[in-house]
Order: structure tokens, then sequence, then C-alpha cells
């Protein structure tokens, strides 16, 4: 972790909130928000800890998941830069614990806001405006999640997630596994139906897209 100071113009770049604050708010925000550089793969936060602070996220992107007692994961969504954690401030602002895991996708550079100061801050319109609003778009994302699990089988999420990302993937299917919330093994069973059907030849980390069309046609509900 590291204590450097932020760039007051890479803030407002990725976060125009920043700019909206008044001068005292700006002032509170950078001498009080702590820099913290963390690298690839790293905990951010954990389950049942107490929330130290709201993140910004100015470099790499972290994945929050929630983890079952049988080790199963369901991944929730990403925070890139110019974006913030739902969790997070859910749990500033309830005085709760986490209640799912943080986990840094690349090198990560994060600005963590204290506690108090989250809670100062939010006396300001357009940082409790951004706050609400991100509660909004995260509960879209959230309720969309719900609905394909509940409602979308296995193969057609696998389809979809294939598609958009051209004729190559680099990947591994323990990384497919992981974004889709199962378990590596019945995703390799379901790619290596894919293969049989001539939908996508498997390499190690690697899956070449054969049948686009035919994937998109198996997406579909």
């Amino acid at each position: 972790m590291s204590g450097l100071g932020a760039d007051p113009a890479r803030l407002a770049a990725l976060y125009p909130v920043y700019a909206a604050l008044g001068d005292a708010a700006r002032a509170r925000l950078l001498a009080h928000g702590r820099l913290i550089q963390l690298p690839a793969q790293t905990p951010v936060f954990n389950e049942a800890e107490r929330c130290q602070g709201f993140p910004f996220v100015l470099e790499g992107s972290i994945r929050v998941i929630k983890t079952a007692p049988n080790g199963r994961q369901l991944p929730l969504y990403r925070v890139l830069p110019g974006e913030t954690c739902i969790i997070s401030s859910g749990c500033l602002l309830g005085q709760a614990p986490y209640n799912a895991r943080g986990i840094t996708a690349s090198p990560c550079t994060l600005l963590l806001l204290p506690e108090a100061d989250f809670q100062a801050l939010l006396a300001e319109a357009p940082f409790r405006a951004f706050v609400f609003e991100l509660f909004s778009e995260r509960l879209a994302e959230l309720m969309q999640l719900v609905e394909e699990v509940a409602f979308h089988k296995l193969d057609q999420r696998l389809a979809a997630l294939l598609l958009g990302h051209g004729q190559h993937l680099h990947t591994t299917h323990q990384q497919l596994a992981d974004e889709l919330g199962s378990v590596r093994e019945i995703v390799s069973r379901l790619l290596k139906g894919f293969a049989e059907q001539g939908l996508v030849a498997l390499g190690r980390e690697q899956i070449e897209i054969l049948d686009p069309a035919g994937l998109r046609r198996l997406a579909t509900p």
C-alpha cells in the first residue's frame, strides 16, 4: 500500500463529481483519501470485514464475487476506473460488514476515502446524487444477473459469453467458470459439446469461434 497523493486532474477526469464539489469538500477528499496500489489477484475486501472506506478506482479493475459455503463463486459485477462499489457504499451507509468479496482483476490503484469523510461528503448534493445514481445503475445490473442465473440455462450463458470477443479467445475454462459462477468441470463439458457440434475449436488456454451464428442461436432463449 502506498500513501502517495492523488492527482486532482486525473481524479476529475475519471469522476466528474469531484469537480462539482465545493472547494472545502475537494480539499478534504484529497487530504484524507489514501492512495493504495495493489497487484492483480489481491483481496481488496472480504466477507464479514468492516468497510474501511469508499473506493475510487483510478487504474485496473476489481471483481466483486459472492462465495457459497461449498466454495462455488458467483461474479456480481466489476468496478472499473470512473466507477465505485455499491457494496462498499451500502456497508458504509448501513454500518454493516461486507457481504461479498472484492479481488483485483489486474494491477489496481485506488483512492480510499475513509468512512468519516464519506459520511461528511454525503452532505454535498453532487456527491449524494453520485452515490444514489450508482445504486440505481448497479441494482439494474444485479437484477439482470439474477434473471440470467434464474431463467437462462448455463449453455446459453456460456454461448453468450463467448460471443463478441473476436474469433480467438485467450482464456481458461476456469476463468470462464468464474465469470459464469459455475465450476470448471461443467464448463469444460459444455465446451466439449460445443466443439463436437462444430461451434468452437479448443486449444490450450484458447478457444476459436468457428460458427458464431450457431452460438448466437444457442444463446437466444
